[in-house]
């Protein structure tokens, strides 16, 4: 089987939880079916459409085999939404097209499956700007014209793709977002630590794009409110969109160097960083399916999240949950849990075995069912 993937969410500034998607069907395809892959991506320098592709293990096959579109990706997106132009052509013989997000590609000869991870910006459109609640709902409109089968990551993001799109429920299919932690010895953790400087302190870890959903404020609030000079709050990941005011320069001013800020950091330390966070905290007030949390879970991390319907669907009992936006109850949970090992230590038991239900293989096996489902193999 031959698969047409857009790959231009690696080459984004910020990838995020789409780009470890993509990542997936660009690597794993190939190597548990032998599957080849044809990436394509919008107008970019030959130098940087290969190091992103490196950059997530795409073997030098695929990389031969990369399309790239002669415009830039916001004319790009822009004109195939709006006229379904420019068309994508032969892609070497490609059997299917599989666009990941809802940068919805033209209809052409081959079946063409669209990944919609939510329907966030209908439901929270104050949480994104403009622009980008422009390009989800010509996207979502685009996948009900042109996608012959859509596939979510949860049964709560297929509710709401339901609720807030055309796409028709006998078109949905259902698979699981899945995770493929790295295997590492205490040694190699102990030095990826030692290198970020947290070797040897208890700290609570958050992982994610700083935007508005993902309630970064209330979690940084609530740890200032503790108080606790013995537990550093640690923020991994990109600056999202409207990231500015999620943190307020009071309450930072209050947490002082409590407050450690990496940004985007390796592989290899973002799974060091799960394995040996004291909690993992995900106070986000909407996700489809909330991979992180899962992440955390499958290196037996006690997890706080938020109460809501993707995190529930997911966690199953596996983890903490209290509601969104409540400073007090954050707190409150997040002392419980600093202060109780034995706890910590049930909920990383029942992680890690909610966790097991989620491997990427599945989810590539999934995939390619759908993928079967539409071809007739």
């Amino acid at each position: 089987m031959r698969v047409a993937v857009n790959a231009e969410q690696l080459l984004y500034r910020s990838p995020g939880g789409i780009g470890r998607y993509t990542a997936q069907l660009l690597t794993l395809l190939p190597r548990l079916y032998d599957d080849e892959v044809v990436p394509f991506t919008a107008r970019h320098s030959a130098e940087a459409v290969s190091r992103a592709l490196q950059s997530v293990g795409v073997a030098p096959g695929e990389l031969d085999r990369t399309v790239v579109f002669p415009l830039p990706r916001p004319l790009l997106y822009e004109a195939w939404h709006a006229v379904g132009q420019p068309q994508l052509g032969r892609l070497h013989g490609a059997d299917l097209v599989h666009a990941p997000s809802v940068a919805v590609p033209p209809r052409s000869a081959r079946p063409l499956v669209v990944t919609v991870h939510d329907a966030a910006p209908e439901i929270f459109p104050e949480a994104f700007p403009r622009f980008g609640r422009r390009f989800h709902r010509k996207g979502l409109a685009a996948a009900a014209r042109r996608a012959d089968l859509v596939l979510t990551g949860s049964q709560a993001a297929a509710g709401e793709i339901l609720e807030h799109s055309k796409v028709r429920a006998d078109r949905i299919r259902v698979v699981p977002n899945g995770i493929a932690p790295p295997e590492q010895s205490p040694e190699l953790r102990r030095a990826l630590l030692d290198a970020l400087g947290l070797a040897g302190r208890d700290f609570v870890l958050w992982v994610g794009s700083l935007e508005p959903r993902k309630g970064v404020g209330t979690l940084v609030e609530a740890m200032a409110r503790l108080g606790r000079t013995d537990t550093l709050l640690v923020l991994v990941g990109y600056d999202g969109w409207l990231g500015d005011d999620q943190i307020s320069p009071d309450t930072r001013a209050r947490l002082g160097n409590q407050l450690r800020q990496l940004g985007p950091i390796g592989e290899e330390q973002l799974w060091a960083l799960y394995a040996e966070a004291t909690v993992f905290a995900f106070p986000s007030r909407h996700e489809g399916f909330g991979l992180p949390v899962v992440e955390a879970m499958s290196q037996r991390t006690a997890v706080l999240a938020s109460d809501i319907p993707a995190l529930r669907e997911i966690a199953a009992g596996a983890a903490q949950l209290v509601a969104p936006d409540d400073v007090a109850q954050w707190a409150s949970v997040l002392s419980w849990l600093l202060d109780d090992p034995a706890e910590r230590e049930r909920l990383g038991a029942a992680g890690v075995a909610r966790a097991s239900l989620y491997p990427a293989a599945a989810t590539i096996a999934g995939i390619r069912a759908v993928y079967a489902e539409l071809l007739g193999r």
